[in-house]
This record gives C-alpha cells, sequence and structure tokens, in this order.
C-alpha cells in the first residue's frame, strides 16, 4: 500500500497523542525526543520495493532497502528459531563498523524468506546513505586513505573465521562516515552449492583477492603515501604473504603520515552526586584540581562504583588511582623506544593492567567476605593518548603518532562527536549484550527481558581470568570531542540525542570545555538524575585553523583550570570524599610478605620491538609478573594515594627491612 503521509510515532507509551510529522525533533504532545530509526533491508526483493510503500503496517520505504521504522517503541518481529543467515551477526556484535540485525519484516513473495533488517548502517539522520569509498576516496586526506585501509584490514580476520570475508570485497557495501568504514550488511562466503563452488568461493577471499580490490583506489592515492601503498598492495597480490607482515607496514605508513598533523588535546572532568544520591560513588581523571598530577598524563577515565555506600566508592577511587600508576610507568617505557611499539602489545599491556586492578579489588572483597551486592565493583572507561615517536612521511622526527587506547569494561561510555555526527564507541557489558554474543536473541528482543540493562561483568566482582576486556585503537586525524561519562548521563540515550546543543558550541569555539562538562552534568540531573554521573570531556584538535604555529613537536596536553574558589572546593571534596568508615575498608591489615616483591612497572624491552618473534613469549612473561607480582604493590601505591595515615600505619606494622619500601620519598 502507498502512503499518503509520512508519520512517525511517539515513543512515549503514555501519549495521548503519538502521532507526528517525520523530521520533528521532538513529540508536539509530550515533548518526548522522537527516535528516527533507519534500517537497511538485505535481500534482492527488498530491492525492487518502491519509495513510498508502507511495508506490514509500519516500515516506510525511503528509497531503495533504506526503510523507516515509523513505530520505534514497538519491538520488531523475531523469528522463535534465529535464521542461520544472521548468526554472523550476533557474533560479531559491535557498535562501529557493522550492522546490527534489527529484526524482520514479512515478505510479500510466497516462498520467499521474511526479510532482514539492519540497524547501525551508514544511513544518517535524514535517511541518506553515506559515500562509498570509491567516491570518496579522492577527496579524503593521504592520513584518512591509510586509515580506511587499516580499518578493513583490522576486519579480516574476525569476518574471514565466520565465512563472511566477502563482505570486504564488495565495493558498493563498503561506506565511509568521516574517519569510519561502515558496512551495509555481511555477505557470505559459502553457500549451500557444490563443495566445488565453495572452494572457488573460498578462493575468492584470500589476501590476494583483497590486494586486487584495493589496486584502484591505491592508484589515485594522495602523494606522500602512493608509493609505500602501491608497494604494500603489490606484495597482498602475490602468494604466500603473511598478514601480519602487511598489517606491520600498513600501520608504520599510517603513524608516519598522520604524525605531521598538529595535536592538541584539551581536558575537563567533572563529577556529580546528583539530586537523588546520597554518596557520589563516582571517580574520575583528570580533576582541576589535581596538582600532583602535572604535567598531567594524556589518560582520560570515568569509573562508576558498584557495591553501596562503603564500597562503590572505594572500589572506584582504588581504580582510578592504580591505572595512572600503570599508565604512567607504561608511557615511560614508550617513550625510551627507538622504534614502534606494536598495537597488539600495547593492548596486552594495557589488558594486564586492568587485571591487576581487577585483582586488587578481587582481593579485598575476599579478604573482607564480602558477598552479594555487597562485593565491591567497578565500571570502567578509559582513554589513552599514547605519544610515539615517529619518523614522518616528510622526513622529520614527530614526538606524537596520533594514537587513542579505548579501553571500557560495564556500562560507562565514550562517544566521539564532531559536527556532523555522534559515534558511540564502546557496548555496555550488561545481559543484552550477552544474549546477543552468544547467538541467543537479537538485541532488540533481548531488552524486553527484565534483567536486560543488569551488568554481566565489572571490575573486582570476580577473578581477572573470567573478564572480558575490549580495548580498541584509534587514530586522532579529525577534529572532535571525545566524551567519557558513566549511565548517569548515558542512561535514556541522552547523548544520542543532545549531542549538537553541547559538541557544535565547543567545536565553534563558542563554549569552553569546562563549561560544557557542566552543562552536561546539568542535563544528566535534569532529564535522569536517578544517579552519580561523572564526565570526562576531551577537545581533540589536528586542524591548524585555532592552533598557534605549529613545530615539529606538534602535542600539547592542556587542563582546564577551575576558578580559585571552586579548586579550592573541589580540593576539600577530594580529601574528604570518602568517609570514616570507607576509608577503614582501605586501613585493614595486610598478611602480606613483600621482603622479596619488588614493585614491577610495565617493561617493554627492546628486543620485543626489534625481534617480533620473540614479542608473544616476552609479553606473556611480563604479563605473568605484572599480574603475580605488580598486584599486590600496585595496589599499595594505590592506597598510599587513597589514604597515606593508613598506609603508612600499616607499614610501621612490617618488618624494618621493608619498611623503607613503604616511604614515598623512596
Amino acid at each position: 500500500m502507498i502512503s499518503t503521509q509520512r508519520i512517525i510515532y511517539c515513543i512515549n507509551p503514555s501519549c495521548n497523542n503519538p502521532i507526528n510529522p517525520v523530521g520533528d525533533r521532538l513529540c508536539a504532545s509530550c515533548q518526548t525526543p522522537l527516535v528516527h530509526r533507519y534500517l537497511w533491508a538485505t535481500g534482492s526483493f527488498s530491492a525492487k520495493i518502491p519509495p513510498g510503500t508502507k511495508v506490514a503496517d509500519r516500515y516506510e520505504v525511503i528509497t531503495y532497502q533504506i526503510w523507516l521504522d515509523t513505530q520505534p517503541g514497538l519491538p520488531p518481529d523475531v523469528p522463535e528459531e534465529l535464521p542461520k543467515e544472521v548468526v554472523p551477526y550476533l557474533r560479531l556484535y559491535q557498535r562501529l563498523h557493522l550492522p546490527q540485525a534489527y529484526g524482520f519484516a514479512r515478505s510479500f513473495e510466497e516462498d520467499g524468506n521474511d526479510i532482514l533488517l539492519l540497524e547501525n548502517v551508514p544511513i544518517d539522520e535524514t535517511g541518506h546513505i553515506y559515500p562509498t569509498i570509491t567516491d570518496a576516496w579522492e577527496q579524503a586526506t593521504a592520513v584518512r586513505q591509510v586509515y580506511w585501509l587499516w580499518q578493513i584490514l583490522q576486519l579480516w580476520t574476525p569476518l574471514s573465521e565466520l565465512g563472511v570475508a566477502r563482505s570486504l570485497l564488495v565495493l558498493n557495501n563498503l561506506r565511509v562516515q568521516g574517519w569510519c568504514v561502515r558496512l551495509l550488511e555481511l555477505v557470505e562466503t559459502f553457500h549451500e552449492t557444490s563443495l566445488h563452488d565453495q572452494t572457488s568461493l573460498h578462493d575468492e577471499t584470500s589476501l590476494q583477492n583483497l590486494g586486487q580490490c584495493w589496486q584502484p583506489w591505491v592508484a589515485s592515492a594522495k602523494t606522500p603515501v602512493a608509493e609505500k601503498l602501491k608497494n604494500i598492495v603489490q606484495q597482498m597480490c602475490e602468494t604466500g604473504v603473511e598478514l601480519e607482515a602487511i598489517s606491520t607496514q600498513l600501520n608504520e605508513l599510517l603513524l608516519s603520515s598522520v604524525a605531521e598533523l598538529p595535536l592538541s588535546l584539551k581536558v575537563s572532568g567533572a563529577s556529580d552526586t546528583g539530586p537523588v544520591m546520597i554518596q557520589n560513588e563516582d571517580s574520575y581523571y583528570p580533576t582541576s584540581s589535581n596538582n600532583l598530577d602535572y604535567p598531567i598524563l594524556p589518560l582520560s577515565i570515568v569509573c562508576d562504583g558498584i557495591g553501596g555506600h562503603e564500597g562503590g566508592e572505594v572500589a572506584s577511587q582504588l581504580a582510578v588511582q592504580s591505572l595512572k600508576l600503570q599508565v604512567r610507568a607504561l608511557l615511560a617505557e614508550v617513550a625510551e623506544q627507538t622504534e614502534l611499539v606494536p598495537p597488539k602489545l600495547l593492548q596486552e599491556q594495557l589488558e594486564a593492567s586492568l587485571r591487576v586492578v581487577n585483582n586488587v579489588i578481587y582481593a579485598r572483597n575476599q579478604e573482607q567476605k564480602r558477598q552479594g551486592r555487597e562485593r565491591m565493583a567497578t565500571t570502567l572507561v578509559m582513554a589513552v593518548q599514547v605519544p610515539q615517536r615517529v619518523q614522518t612521511t616528510a622526513g622529520w622526527r614527530s614526538e606524537n603518532a596520533h594514537e587513542l587506547y579505548l579501553v571500557n569494561v560495564g556500562d560507562s561510555r565514550a562517544y566521539w562527536i564532531t559536527r556532523n555526527y555522534c559515534q558511540l564507541l564502546t557496548v555496555d557489558d550488561d545481559v543484552a549484550t550477552r544474549e546477543v554474543r552468544f547467538a541467543r536473541s537479537l538485541y532488540r528482543k533481548a531488552l524486553l527481558r527484565p534483567d536486560a540493562t543488569a551488568l554481566t561483568q565489572a571490575l573486582g566482582t570476580k577473578d581477572a581470568e573470567s573478564l572480558h576486556i575490549k580495548i580498541q585503537r584509534f587514530i586522532l586525524e579529525e577534529d572532535g570531542i571525545l566524551l567519557l561519562c558513566s549511565d548517569g548521563l548515558s542512561d535514556n540515550n541522552w547523548v544520542e540525542q543532545s549531542w549538537q546543543d553541547y559538541a557544535t558550541p565547543i567545536l565553534t569555539r563558542q563554549l569552553t570545555v569546562e563549561d560544557a562538562v557542566r552543562d552536561l552534568i546539568n542535563l544528566a540531573n535534569t532529564k535522569n538524575g536517578h544517579d552519580n554521573t561523572s564526565v570526562v570531556l576531551t577537545y581533540c584538535r589536528v586542524s591548524s585553523e585555532y592552533l598557534v604555529p605549529f613545530t615539529p613537536t606538534p602535542h600539547s596536553l592542556e587542563i582546564v583550570e577551575a576558578e580559585p574558589q571552586e579548586q579550592e572546593q573541589q580540593e576539600q571534596e577530594d580529601s574528604t570524599s570518602l568517609t570514616e568508615s570507607s576509608q577503614a575498608l582501605l586501613d585493614l591489615d595486610l598478611d602480606l610478605d613483600i621482603s622479596e616483591e619488588p614493585f614491577i612497572s610495565p617493561k617493554i624491552p627492546s628486543t620485543l620491538i626489534k625481534k617480533p618473534n620473540r614479542s608473544k613469549r616476552l609479553v606473556m612473561l611480563a604479563r605473568v609478573l605484572a599480574l603475580l607480582v605488580g598486584g599486590a604493590s600496585l595496589g599499595l601505591l594505590a592506597w598510599l594515594q587513597l589514604n597515606p595515615q593508613g598506609f603508612q600505619q600499616i607499614c610501621r606494622q612490617l618488618p624494618q627491612g621493608v619498611q623503607q619500601l613503604c616511604s614515598p620519598g623512596e
């Protein structure tokens, strides 16, 4: 049936008049933000349904294969038994590059299958599809061209393992949203045909085929990277080439090209108890009044404590203080290297640090015999900008390769925001996500569970071996805002609905970073208000429009200072943020013999960089040492930061031979 008017329904089930014109931002009746959810309809039949058609009395066909769900408040149809075609979408569940299975719509064909609908597809907020890489290639910078290829290469292995690597060879399937490569749908490599046909299709998804796919792009690559890209693609087209070798070369080219850009980071953070809660269990870094950390680390953290009063705030502060120590040591080791540290190694070192923090909190729970809801824990979202030295494509030595590593455990979130879009970079560790990753349910159906938003993991609840830590690497090659926040802000999708009101003024220099943080916390208290809220916002600039004249050391990091009166108040809050009973949790006697357990900082031996074949064994050894030896020491050092008096009191009970290890001056 052809619709005569484009309408969309309000998602508020209590709305008296839910019908609104498509394009409106708020419901005219109840002022609830309207959700415009554009979907991609898969299959050859959906490509024949003309625009203007209303499917299942719900989906408006905007253009061929792009549908608008006019009733986004209702769950989509999902069969009891999930078809095999949907399994790869569930196993590869993530928010960035890949689409997600949304639901199904009944096909008009008598013998046809239901049409699979996908969300998180490369379609903008007005229903327009993003361009293909081919269409956007010549207008892209040299850095972005290499970055697009790097992202595709990182997708090659996980897609190959599930038989959908062919998705990366269909040029029309590869779309770009700014820096980010995004896929319209997943294309199966194998079909239920003869063995001969399967073998043929398998041959079409080799690294050689990927290189052949890249050849037309590389032929028109920007001059600074063209020759090296041609050499890399030529190697890919030869037999016997290893993926790791190609990945290493492409990474070096990516970092050497992006290092020519200037980089300025301006960061501000704040936390608020909220209008309902009595105690603030959140912790964050950096804080405007923390003078002990100058020069400030290129690090931002938000932790949301779990375990109630006398538990959650201890866990979150312990995590922040411990991670500051470990990241400082890691960056010091990176700074001493003469060659690039591989991304995999940095990710493994960060993962080892998280496992140490987890075990420190977990051990505290065990010591205090905490059970069930009494167990202290914390969520975490952390971003580390690693300023590696690198030889640029222009031939000079840069001090920063623009790498950003993002770590998350729990439901604290990270967003990347530009003038044109807001991208959620993390996936919540909750029951709904678990059901999707185990291929038991589509996400929208899993959200109907009463326990859908219950956390499935956090730091400290279980032993570190049970943790599933997600670490992502990004390249800072465009102006944008990195927003880390606890669920006090992100609940009910207020970031997605309100980002333009806060991001655009920062990017156009009409609003300071500090004021934006304050405004976002006010938004959380007004719209949500049921929890503590913490926000750390980093304004990243690589353009020269507002920068001082560029020099060959293009890295600056600035913390937004609080006003003197505010700073004094914040310092008082920091010094009294833990109640006496909570501090007592940090003052318990530790039956530890540390006389032969010195502090072990994360080490990156130069041999590990220069001899990749030995790196895995050395990294595993470093991780074991960090877990077995460093855990207690890091916990003690973090304890020193949180409660120096209690720490020194316990140290005086230790043997004289080891008391010197406790001295802050050592």
